[in-house]
């Protein structure tokens, strides 16, 4: 199983595009919690097609491939990012004229026409990505931006003046984490629950807590009759269509939290190895909200499948769900720094989104070891 995945198959198994060839047509992504607009997925929605600087196509690169001259020449085992690859999403190349889909290789570069070294004057590229959210029937998703500093080194200094005043007003400073967007779907509705990135830039470290639950919601027979958590003012917002409250039963959860703090703890020890400064980087944390696709996926996990399930047919790993998805994003402001050790404000707010994951988990714990109705207790943090 992949460091990054809920999932018994491999994260990119689905993926079998070949290079060099035309992309179907695509369509804005509409499951987007984050990040800047103009993000295109193909009609079937198993990639990603993102405009992007020539730092972040040369990232993909050099974790890829271990070597792009777009950043002086260094190797990823240098730098210690190879350890990274299982926490990124699957970069498969860019797009050339025509639609293409054309790999990022020196000489696929030169046969189609590309230069070698991305242009470097603001000038943006499409990157082709494999889609996180592919194969989830009801994809609940939160944007986790990381860091304490907000600001690239070469930004202009009224840039610099305005994030640092943006981390200091929101949670990034003191924590290391901003909640951007998210969605979350109640297993009785085709409608996402949605939390806009407002919220997450008002909130206080204090209230990181009641994020987490409202991303995290657990829900019962009973728990159709309970108010939503409390939040600040700045949640008014947020878009509940109707009375839905969304949710997994608690065991399921609590198998979700279990799983997703195992998977923190190693791609914190992957960061800790990489000497590398992400700016405006996040963490993108994807989790099946759909009741029976994630109870099979727990079952699959926790190694009590039916061996009536190795007897279906026509069922392939499209079929095999997977629990949750766990990937860094985001890396136009990407640096290498080697020498000079990992970033700590990152890893600061790895620490952060930890133990926030653990303490909801205590609470999941407590409900069922405690048998209370999920009803009850659902936005308790």
């Amino acid at each position: 199983m992949s460091t990054d995945t809920g999932s018994t198959s491999s994260p990119h198994a689905h993926i079998t595009i070949q290079r060099s060839h035309t992309l179907p047509p695509t369509a804005p992504l509409s499951s987007q919690v984050g990040g800047h607009a103009g993000v295109q997925t193909t009609e079937d929605g198993s990639l990603l097609l993102k405009p992007a600087l020539s730092r972040e196509l040369a990232f993909y690169q050099l974790v890829r491939d271990g070597i792009s001259s777009d950043i002086g020449g260094a190797t990823a085992a240098a730098s210690g990012l190879k350890p990274l690859l299982p926490w990124i999403p699957k970069f498969l190349g860019v797009l050339s004229i025509g639609n293409h889909l054309v790999d990022v290789s020196p000489e696929t570069m030169a046969t189609h026409g590309l230069p070698a070294v991305p242009p470097a004057n603001g000038t943006t590229t499409t990157i082709v990505l494999e889609n996180l959210t592919y194969g989830f029937h009801k994809p609940c998703i939160l944007d986790v931006k990381l860091g304490t500093i907000l600001y690239d080194e070469d930004a202009p200094p009224e840039k610099k003046e305005r994030m640092i005043r943006t981390a200091a007003n929101t949670t990034s400073l003191s924590t290391g984490v901003r909640l951007t967007g998210f969605q979350v779907y109640a297993n009785d509705h085709p409608d996402p629950v949605l939390t806009p990135k407002k919220y997450g830039k008002t909130i206080k470290p204090e209230h990181l807590p009641d994020g987490i639950a409202r991303f995290f919601p657990f829900r019962g027979p009973a728990s159709s009759t309970t108010a939503p958590p409390s939040f600040p003012s700045s949640s008014d917002d947020i878009t509940t269509p109707g009375n839905i409250q969304p949710g997994l039963p608690p065991p399921s959860l609590f198998v979700l939290l279990t799983r997703l703090l195992e998977a923190l703890e190693r791609l914190r020890a992957a960061l800790a190895e990489a000497e590398v400064r992400i700016v405006g980087g996040s963490i993108l944390i994807i989790y099946e909200g759909d009741w029976a696709r994630a109870e099979k996926a727990v079952r699959t996990l926790e190694g009590e499948n039916d061996d009536d399930d190795d007897e279906c047919e026509d069922e392939d790993e499209e079929d095999d769900p997977r629990l949750f998805r766990l990937s860094l994003i985001d890396f136009a402001h990407t640096r290498l720094v080697p020498g000079q050790g990992p970033d700590t404000g990152v890893l600061l707010g790895i620490d952060t989104l930890i133990r926030l994951i653990r303490e909801r988990r205590d609470v999941v714990q407590l409900l069922i070891n405690e048998g209370v109705d999920a009803g009850s207790t659902r936005g308790h943090t």
